[in-house]
């Protein structure tokens, strides 16, 4: 007899059977626990230094560059890929097609928002590849959270335009990332406070209700009864949800402190990264979702990374000549520190423990980074930087690749065959048609 079936018959409902049979007390957690597999999309913006980028040697002896030195703690878990290329062309400047067909594959709308010189455009006119995993995720029981999908975002302008966005639910659904950590912190925690809350006041509704139950007339009676009944309902309801959306809470899992006062400005935004780094920790320890975006700034981003002693914009540092070593330099140090933003997520989930008991968040967690462009002052988008971190993606990381020059659509299509969800196109038909990536799967 399966399990639920085995509770059901105890006389328990199927919503309470759920919750129990991933109880340790029962016996049942270890049979019930699978691996769980996560993946989150981080970006950054404006291409890369690809001499410092990019391992010489290919394989599993790949040497690491002066930008990707951060990770050199998680080789073994990691594998970069060079010769993936951005083929999508159509409406939108090489920084809007860059971000917005990123995780689309497809075109772009046209539109009115204004790039350079070129043509204008508006949305993606698809689904992206994280959104795609999330609504699948969503439409089995075994895998389905609370959010499905969490959009961070760290220092992203308050504005929605092509440059901004690198997520789409569908054809023009751009998803706005929060930038906020105080408003993530409200979206992931305060919903649940407030039920816990209005829980709490129908319990004492229905105490109010027994009290005065004995000066009533039966007819009364059992009008009250009935409302009673209703109210017996919704908190159950309420009951049963906030026992779904805490269930790793206690010694796996708390809600995280957030330090206070850090307003959203150029100077705080190494602080709002980590802030922004714990709470997906947290998000992916407590289930709430099992797939994420990190979109640090936006194409075309300009922060002044002034900690470093930078106090030139990031894009405009990227549209220097090589020759001016100052500038070269610079953007060295800025992808080094997102580099290091990387591995301090990489580390951070190293160090939790996953709730299902199969090793660490990381091992079941895989962090892809990525970017626009593959190199600023070209505008490029071939040899667009990939980097993977984590074992949620089952592929055989500890290597560096090199594909030659493929359409990015093929990659889409290798963590979706990764995550167990294998597609015969995504985007672009066009430049699907040789598949997903060989020599990647395990």
């Amino acid at each position: 007899m399966k399990r639920r079936e085995f509770m059901t018959k105890l006389g328990v409902s199927a919503a309470a059977a759920k919750f129990l049979v991933g109880l340790p007390s029962l016996g049942f957690a270890a049979q019930a626990s699978s691996r769980p597999q996560r993946v989150v999309f981080v970006f950054s913006p404006n291409g890369v230094i690809p001499k410092h980028f990019w391992p010489d040697q290919t394989g599993a002896d790949y040497d690491l560059k002066r930008i990707l030195a951060p990770l050199a703690d998680f080789q073994s878990q990691m594998l970069t890929m060079k010769g993936i290329c951005n083929r999508i062309n159509g409406d939108g400047d090489g920084h809007m097609r860059g971000i917005g067909c990123l995780l689309t594959g497809i075109e772009l709308f046209p539109g009115d928002i204004q790039g350079g010189s070129d043509t204008p455009a508006g949305w993606s006119m698809g689904i992206s590849v994280d959104q795609h995993i999330r609504n699948r995720f969503q439409a089995n029981e075994a895998t389905r959270t609370r959010f499905g999908s969490l959009e961070f975002g760290v220092m992203v302008p308050d504005r929605a335009d092509t440059w901004t966005r690198m997520s789409y639910g569908g054809p023009n659904q751009p998803m706005a990332p929060i930038s906020d950590p105080y408003q993530m912190f409200d979206k992931l925690y305060g919903q649940t406070k407030n039920r816990q809350m209005l829980a709490s006041v129908l319990d004492d509704l229905a105490g109010d209700f027994k009290k005065i139950g004995g000066s009533l007339s039966s007819e009364d009676r059992q009008l009250l009864e009935l409302h009673l009944g209703l109210v017996r309902d919704v908190e159950k309801d309420l009951q049963t949800e906030f026992a779904a959306a805490t269930k790793n809470d206690g010694a796996a899992h708390a809600v995280p402190t957030l330090p206070a006062n850090i307003e959203e400005q150029n100077n705080n935004m190494p602080e709002i990264t980590k802030m922004q780094t714990e709470l997906l920790v947290n998000s992916f320890v407590a289930d709430f979702a099992r797939v994420a975006s990190f979109q640090i700034t936006n194409s075309v981003g300009q922060p002044r990374m002034k900690w470093l002693g930078i106090d030139e914009g990031h894009h405009g540092l990227s549209h220097e000549p090589d020759s001016n070593e100052d500038a070269y330099e610079k953007l060295i140090q800025i992808n080094t520190w997102y580099a290091e933003q990387v591995a301090h997520m990489a580390r951070r989930m190293k160090e939790t423990p996953d709730p299902s008991g199969h090793g660490s968040l990381l091992d079941n967690t895989t962090i892809i980074w990525t970017n626009e462009l593959g190199k600023g002052n070209s505008h490029t988008r071939d040899n667009i930087p990939f980097v993977m971190v984590g074992g949620g993606l089952n592929f055989r990381f500890g290597e560096a690749y090199d594909f030659g020059h493929v359409p990015h659509n093929r990659l889409l299509l290798s963590i979706l065959e990764g995550i167990g969800m294998p597609e015969q196109t995504f985007g672009n038909p066009d430049f699907c048609g040789d598949g997903a990536l060989t020599g990647l799967m395990v």
